[in-house]
């Protein structure tokens, strides 16, 4: 167990790697700068792995290195420590295993590009924030990566920064994840208010002690980590930011959908876990909110043409269903989901580039197709990744989804309701994945995708493995892999057994099946049908075309009044009522000295010397006067001693 301490690797790799490429990059040449890139994060899987082996399934392992004092002023007292059990584990595995291999594709897809070194060491440091953020044992720590991966994200989304709308896209990443990190610094302050510690072991030992401490300010601090969990996550309201970051490079959208920056979220809820198992509301909350965006961001993606776009409303859709096993209490579950998704959805995205970057960046659906015979690789790997995400048995994506299924349907009369609205969304996911499965590899090819360009193996390998993991990813099956887990996040979900569980099986293998079945139909026994349909449909189509016009509707109450204000502040307050009063009374000022001075220019050069000479006897007697005090006084003490 001696190579645990030796758990600050993990990190300090990919760190090393940002510096190295950040700093010197330029001057290096490209073979160096890939082998640094490629390095980094091969170091931190390597160890990942290793301590996988060493690590005991059996027993409740909570391994704490570096437990360093880092800040100790007054009631705050923080250690920076790196805590490794199942949960983070598990956790690292996908964060640097997927990691790994979108660095490798990224060596085939960015070689072309200007600014390679600066794109690797971006990447890098992105790594190294969301292991920080993984491996931290107290929330002010996750914090620090939690933040640091928002930088990342900020850089990586607008690294084609020439681009108006890469660098717009950025900012937006940026500034709606603040609004989210807000509720995540209010809850780290009611934690220390109520806990007097920010250390996660330590908040669940006060909790256990005190089982019947329910709700209150439970509640509200809960709510606060999940406006938090929202933000970096996408969910409602705070999901608008993911679709834009398909602005960044396509393996940047494969880093930050799949294994990375959205996952922070709902892994921050089941590291926390404790707290929100002493709110019901705020477990309710956690639940409806994720099924409401799974089901609103399926229904957008069903019309959106662009390829990555629909992936980028997938994404979202997805990590409403992990909200939803977090919400109903089924952690183990939602950790699965995030674990499979990680596998067929960094897999899509990896696809999707080998598309674009074989089309010479044509992202458009209706400008693709009959693309399976002349990218056979691609067509397989993607094949099984939308197998995966449609919920198809043998497939990664069927064990976890109906792990999801079945902990809702057991959750009482909401988590029914819940489950209906899970099966549908199944229904709408494997609809809108098999029309762009249909629209990019089947049907008539367009002029565009006459003669694409050959996919390099740096990208189509990484997708093979994929490939591999979204077909048997999910066969270590939720009894297991809850088991694996119970020491980190509780109670694992409930073997069904019996006809419940064909029932509900077969319920959610239908719902996939439905969807694409109504997606052949559309798309490739009639192809004019879907034209027909939105034709007939003109008001709901347009309405899910332009995303719900949430963004508008945002733009309207929140950035347009807020835009309102700060001119007014900036130019009126600012401008007129500080700068230009400042600017007055400073005028004022010379404007009286000068009318006082001008009583003394009178022009008489006898005027002038007296007022020279009386200046001067001033000066004189204010540096003498001093010192005959000073002589004065010592002639007194003089006389005083003769005296005597």
């Amino acid at each position: 167990m001696n190579a645990l301490l030796h758990l600050w690797l993990i990190p300090l790799a990919p760190f090393a790697g940002f510096l190295i490429n950040g700093l010197l990059g330029r001057k290096l040449p490209k073979p160096l700068v890939t082998t640094i890139g490629l390095a980094a994060p091969l170091v931190s899987l390597a160890v990942v792995f290793t301590l996988g082996w060493l690590l005991p399934a059996q027993a409740a392992p909570l391994v704490e290195t570096c437990p360093q004092p880092w800040i100790d002023a007054g009631l705050l007292h923080v250690n920076f420590s790196f805590v490794l059990d199942q949960l983070s584990l598990v956790m690292l595995m996908v964060v640097t295993g997927v990691g790994f291999l979108i660095h490798i594709y990224s060596v085939g897809y960015m070689g072309h590009e200007e600014g390679y070194a600066r794109y690797f060491s971006y990447l890098n440091l992105f790594l190294f924030f969301m292991t920080v953020l993984v491996l931290a044992g107290n929330a002010l720590l996750m914090f620090v990566g939690w933040e640091g991966v928002g930088l990342a994200s900020y850089l990586l989304i607008g690294f084609y920064f020439e681009r108006k709308s890469a660098a717009d896209a950025g900012k937006k990443a940026f500034i709606v994840n603040r609004i989210g990190d807000f509720g995540f610094l209010i809850g780290m302050f009611l934690l220390l208010a109520n806990f007097g510690t920010l250390t996660f072991s330590e908040i669940g030992a006060r909790l256990a002690a005190n089982p019947g401490w329910q709700g209150g300010v439970l509640t509200v601090t809960a709510l606060c980590l999940l406006l938090g969990a929202t933000g970096k996550s996408a969910q409602l309201p705070l999901y608008i930011w993911l679709p834009d970051a398909m602005e960044g490079p396509t393996p940047v959208s494969a880093l930050i959908h799949a294994a990375t920056m959205v996952t922070a979220g709902v892994y921050m809820i089941a590291r926390t876990h404790v707290l929100f198992d002493h709110s019901p509301f705020a477990l309710g909350v956690v639940a409806v909110v994720g099924a409401a965006t799974a089901l609103l961001a399926a229904a957008i993606a069903l019309v959106q043409n662009d390829i990555k776009r629909v992936l980028a409303y997938s994404t979202i859709s997805q990590l409403g269903y992990m909200f939803l096993a977090c919400g109903v209490a089924a952690y183990s579950a939602g950790i699965f989901h995030l674990m499979t998704h990680a596998f067929f959805k960094a897999l899509l995205f990896l696809a999707a580039g080998s598309v674009i970057h074989a089309l010479g960046g044509e992202q458009d659906l209706r400008k693709m197709g009959g693309l399976w015979r002349k990218m056979p690789v691609t067509f397989a790997t993607m094949t099984a990744a939308v197998l995966a995400i449609s919920g198809f048995p043998p497939f990664a994506g069927f064990f976890s989804k109906d792990a999801i299924l079945f902990a809702a349907f057991q959750h009482g009369e909401l988590g029914r309701a819940l489950w209906a609205v899970g099966l549908f969304t199944a229904l709408l996911t494997s609809f809108y994945m098999f029309r762009l499965w249909y629209l990019t590899f089947l049907g008539e090819p367009h002029d565009e995708t006459g003669h694409p360009h050959a996919t390099p193996w740096w990208m189509l390998g990484p997708m093979v493995i994929l490939g591999l993991l979204s077909i048997g990813g999910g066969w270590i099956g939720i009894e297991r892999f809850g088991a694996l887990l119970t020491p980190a996040t509780g109670k694992p979900v409930e073997a069904a057994g019996g006809h419940l569980e064909l029932l509900l099986t077969g319920a959610a293998v239908v719902a996939g099946l439905l969807g694409l079945l109504i997606a052949d139909r559309l798309y490739r026994q009639r192809p004019a049908a879907a034209r027909e349909l939105a034709e007939a449909l003109p008001h709901g189509y347009k309405l899910l075309v332009n995303k719900l016009y949430v963004d508008e509707f945002y733009g309207a109450v929140v950035v347009k009044p807020l835009q309102a204000i700060s001119k007014f502040v900036l130019e009126w307050v600012v401008d007129v009522a500080v700068l230009g009063g400042a600017a007055w009374l400073l005028a004022g000022i010379a404007t009286l000295c000068g009318a006082i001075l001008q009583r003394w220019q009178s022009g008489n050069l006898r005027s002038y010397a007296a007022w020279l000479a009386a200046g001067a006897a001033a000066l004189l007697l204010f540096v003498l006067v001093p010192w005959m005090s000073v002589l004065t006084g010592l002639s007194l003490i003089h006389l005083g001693v003769a005296g005597h």
